[in-house]
């Protein structure tokens, strides 16, 4: 799978952290019943490594499903084997390049990010967005015009819209999108916050 490419087509990744390991995966299938296809279960979530299996299982080999807060060999080796397809680390983190998986790799700074692309990060996740905004992520293109950014913490409607604008390759949202599903909330909101998001990944406004 090829994670830069499916992130641009549709400009929105997922993540999914949660208290309720049934409600986690209730809320990763909602998710793509409702056309948001690129989903990150955060290792933080109760019984994650079972939720990822689960959600494999019932989503197929194709579906863009990975693990996130990965900091460490261990945590990448437990995650494959679970079935995520893809890594994403809140920081820079040695020994992934082994398991051949592609890995969004966080990162702040400049200096940061360039270390996390020596280490083959697929892609840079810019953690914490809120810290900079949009305009930071503006900032980092003129250094780093090929870089591809996934923005990520803070990420509202408008921020996604305005991160997109500025460059960048993807968003990363939790809780905006999320809310408290994966703690058992309810499903239809979901929905409908997954609506918006969609749209704003589409390019129309919030």
């Amino acid at each position: 799978m090829n994670l830069v490419e499916s992130l641009r087509a549709h400009r929105l990744l997922a993540i999914v952290r949660g208290k309720d390991p049934a409600a986690a995966l209730r809320t990763v299938r909602t998710l793509a019943e409702e056309g948001i296809t690129a989903v990150e279960v955060s290792l933080t979530t109760a019984d994650a490594l079972t939720v990822i299996r689960q959600a494999r299982t019932e989503l197929g080999p194709d579906a863009t499903l990975g693990a996130g807060t990965v900091r460490s060999a261990a945590d990448a080796e437990r995650a494959v084997d679970a079935g995520a397809s893809y890594l994403v680390t809140p920081a820079v983190v040695d020994g992934l390049e082994p398991f051949g998986t592609p890995v969004l790799m966080g990162a702040l700074t400049p200096t940061e990010i360039e270390l996390a692309l020596a280490r083959g990060a697929a892609a840079i996740k810019l953690f914490p967005g809120s810290l900079g905004g949009p305009g930071y992520l503006r900032a980092l293109r003129d250094p780093f015009p090929e870089v591809p950014f996934v923005p990520v913490g803070g990420v509202d409607a408008q921020a996604a819209r305005d991160y997109v604008d500025r460059g960048a390759l993807a968003v990363g949202v939790g809780s905006p999108l999320v809310g408290d599903a994966a703690d058992g909330g309810d499903l239809e909101q979901l929905r409908a916050r997954a609506a918006v998001f969609r749209r704003v990944a589409a390019g129309e406004t919030p």
